[in-house]
């Protein structure tokens, strides 16, 4: 199935997250389930539409989780960059207008090896530092 793709954002990805199935080795399997997770480039309904055109009737698709699609705020001076990744901020609505930004690698973000190194938390703090004047000044 293709995936939409925007020229400023990137495609939609796909994750398949999680495959179970079968119940042994030398039987045909009587149930499959997968776990596929979408990063959505915009509104979500073309892309449901897709997939159950797609799925067709041989099975059943739920979509129990939805984080939409969000541009976030920038702060003029400092460099921005677009990731195909999702972020839990759509559901961070009672604090006001939200920043995505951290010290350390994406790459290892959120993982068993998550670090940062010294200079990069003590750079994060001036930068910090920076951000909330800004905003203080607007």
């Amino acid at each position: 199935m293709p995936l939409p793709s925007d020229p400023e954002v990137g495609p939609c990805t796909l994750n398949i997250g999680l495959i179970e199935g079968g119940r042994a080795p030398n039987v045909i399997p009587d149930y499959a389930h997968a776990d596929l997770l979408y990063r959505l480039i915009g509104p979500s309904q073309d892309l449901r539409s897709q997939i159950l055109a797609t799925a067709g009737n041989q099975v059943k698709v739920d979509f129990p989780l939805e984080i939409p699609f969000l541009r976030l705020r920038t702060i003029d001076s400092l460099p921005t960059m677009i990731a195909a990744f999702t972020t839990d901020i759509p559901t961070l609505t009672n604090w006001g207008e939200p920043l995505l930004i951290g010290p350390g690698s994406i790459h290892v973000a959120h993982t068993d090896g998550e670090f940062i190194e010294k200079q990069q938390l003590a750079s994060a703090i001036d930068l910090y530092c920076t951000i909330t004047k800004q905003l203080l000044t607007t």
